[in-house]
């Protein structure tokens, strides 16, 4: 048995553009769109509306909250960074590391969700860590497997490790706790974020392994999947950065959609393919200018509600 969505919360971005306070840490941003920055966001909104619409065709109930042009938000479009909902109608809220990333965490956006009947009863909020410069940005830094109740973790300055385990004991889940690597200006520098060099879904995982340096920790993760008896679908360093770690498996009614950007999806190879829709019916959109300017692709703009 899968855990099935209640439904999806998705942030349409007002002043989308490249973050200057991320791109530090975030080798997949880059500026090579020679565009001014309306264009940019028009853009944006255009990929943005065009994936919900799919994610809609499949039947998920998506709740789209409108991000206030005032604010200074440039990455509110990737709302799973700062919280996260879970089955027991529960929620956490996470400290960020970019100061203006902060100001994402809208009080406006649950008030907007209880109105649709979206019910808490506990909200977890760890976001007072920032005074003590730790971080961890949701499921960006972990990748729940909500199922099989473990949290893969790879450590960068966004992902502090003290934080992953008060939050696994809070929500009790097991730590599974790595370091990531890729490629950038001849060295090798700590991947941001977890969720773009790995996806866990009910049967399988797309997983670059190959950005794990450390031989025994990459074993510790493959004992994971086998013994959860999850498929491991491995792909390269290149295929990493194209963003086909950062997909998602959405479940309904036991039926499986893998949802990816295009640059993913042209990426895959056909052994890759096959494996895939073994188990999930795959569904594709567009999000070039997302995906350059924001460094995140389709995993990164859902939070998946599950109470």
């Amino acid at each position: 048995m899968g855990i099935d969505l209640h439904s999806i919360l998705m942030v349409r971005p007002s002043n989308f553009r490249r973050n200057l306070q991320t791109v530090e840490s975030n080798y997949f941003q880059n500026d090579t769109l020679d565009l001014n920055s309306d264009i940019i966001s028009k853009n944006a909104i255009k990929e943005f509306d065009e994936l919900v619409l799919k994610i809609k065709s499949c039947g998920f109930k998506v709740f789209v909250f409108q991000d206030d042009s005032n604010n200074d938000t440039p990455d509110s479009i990737y709302p799973n960074n700062w919280i996260t909902f879970h089955n027991d109608k529960r929620i956490a809220i996470y400290p960020m590391y970019a100061k203006n990333r902060r100001l994402e965490r809208n009080e406006n956006i649950l008030n907007f969700l209880e109105h649709n009947k979206v019910c808490f009863n506990h909200i977890f909020d760890y976001s007072s860590a920032e005074k003590k410069e730790m971080f961890l940005e949701g499921t960006g830094s972990m990748v729940l497997d909500r199922i099989n109740k473990k949290a893969y973790c790879s450590i960068s300055k966004r992902t502090n490790e003290d934080l992953i385990f008060e939050f696994c004991n809070d929500f009790q889940y097991l730590p599974i706790i790595f370091n990531s690597f890729q490629n950038h200006e001849n060295n090798r520098k700590p991947i941001y974020h977890t969720n773009v060099m790995m996806s866990v879904a009910k049967d399988y995982v797309i997983v670059c392994l190959e950005a794990i340096d450390d031989k025994n920790e990459r074993k510790k993760l493959i004992s994971s999947f086998e013994d959860d008896k999850k498929e491991i679908i491995s792909i390269s360093e290149n295929q990493l950065k194209l963003f086909v770690g950062n997909v998602i498996e959405l479940r309904k009614n036991e039926n499986s959609f893998l949802f990816m950007s295009d640059t993913a999806y042209n990426s895959l190879k056909n052994n890759q393919l096959q494996v895939l829709t073994n188990y999930s019916k795959i569904i594709s959109s567009p999000i070039n200018t997302i995906e350059k300017c924001g460094g995140g692709g389709v995993r990164c703009m859902i939070a998946e509600i599950f109470n």
